[in-house]
């Protein structure tokens, strides 16, 4: 497709939403790695400019889930109901006239991703914060009846064991010790889970989170899924101190929850980037340094199971 043609079809979907409006231009976000994420630039009627950011989930996703786009759009009306910063559904394209698939435009954020807080002690209490808030939201009022349930999720991924297991990350002991313990004996009360969150899915302005980004792995589970996935991200990004931080800082705002299982949702968390981590583009030193972290991770993981 030629640059102008993309141009028409971007035209085409904003004046959906702005019928009066004029596109002024369209550019690539990066970072987005299951989907696609384009910005688009409009000039009103009325001469003032509003932006706008277009998803296309990619292939994997929308094999997982044909209806991802749609599921997307209702979870976001629903956080914007629970009032959680997030990115304010504008349009679904449910229809594939435009493009190839549905896609789902969305509020541009302002901010960024932070990964050098002048606070990070402050960071790490307002990540807990949004993740406690978000675990607030009780899922059987809608979302259950479209989202998935994470026990299934990890229940598929334990029973298909690779053909290769990458012992660089512990992954036969780590499949092991899930599966002598799965499925784990319900404690907690299953909330919504945004299924990957981690400081690349935040956005952030003048040292305030503003937006979480990337719902497309939302489920319904043990909020501990959640906390142990941040957990390693945090340990790799700033170390073991922030990671315990920002447990201790979750713990406070969910103090009636049973974190018995953490260790369990440690290893999970821990088994995700298993025979993958070497294709993330990461230089030779950070990726050392993150596979030391990742097996601290699971030793202590491990040595936690029956506390």
């Amino acid at each position: 497709m030629t640059q102008a043609n993309k141009l028409d079809k971007w035209g085409e979907l904003a004046g959906k939403i702005e019928p009066c409006g004029k596109l002024l231009r369209a550019w690539e976000l990066v970072g987005g790695v299951s989907a696609t994420v384009t910005a688009l630039e409009l000039e009103c009627a009325d001469g003032t400019r509003k932006k706008m950011v277009v998803r296309q989930h990619g292939a994997a996703d929308r094999e997982r889930n044909p209806q991802i786009a749609s599921d997307e759009y209702k979870l976001l009306q629903l956080l914007q109901e629970a009032h959680i910063p997030a990115p304010q559904p504008l349009h679904l394209e449910a229809s594939a006239t435009i493009f190839a698939s549905p896609c789902l435009v969305t509020t541009f954020v302002e901010g960024q991703t932070d990964f050098q807080p002048a606070n990070l002690s402050a960071y790490l209490s307002q990540l807990a914060e949004v993740l406690a808030r978000i675990h607030r939201i009780d899922p059987e009022q809608k979302a259950s009846t479209f989202l998935p349930r994470q026990t299934d999720w990890v229940a598929d991924t334990l029973r298909k064991t690779p053909e290769k297991l990458d012992d660089s990350l512990d992954e036969g002991l780590i499949r092991e010790l899930l599966g002598t313990v799965w499925p784990l004996a319900r404690k907690n009360r299953d909330v919504l889970l945004h299924g990957d969150f981690w400081p690349g899915n935040t956005m952030w302005l003048d040292g305030r989170l503003t937006a979480v980004l990337d719902w497309e792995d939302a489920a319904v589970g043990d909020p501990l899924a959640d906390v142990g996935n941040a957990r390693l991200e945090l340990l790799w990004a700033f170390g073991s101190e922030a990671m315990d931080a920002f447990t201790a800082f979750y713990r406070e705002r969910m103090p009636d929850l049973d974190y018995t299982d953490l260790a369990y949702w440690d290893l999970y968390a821990a088994l995700r980037p298993a025979s993958s981590l070497g294709n993330w583009g990461l230089d030779q030193a950070t990726e050392q340094r993150m596979r030391e972290r990742h097996k601290q991770f699971v030793q202590q993981a491990t040595e936690r199971r029956h506390i």
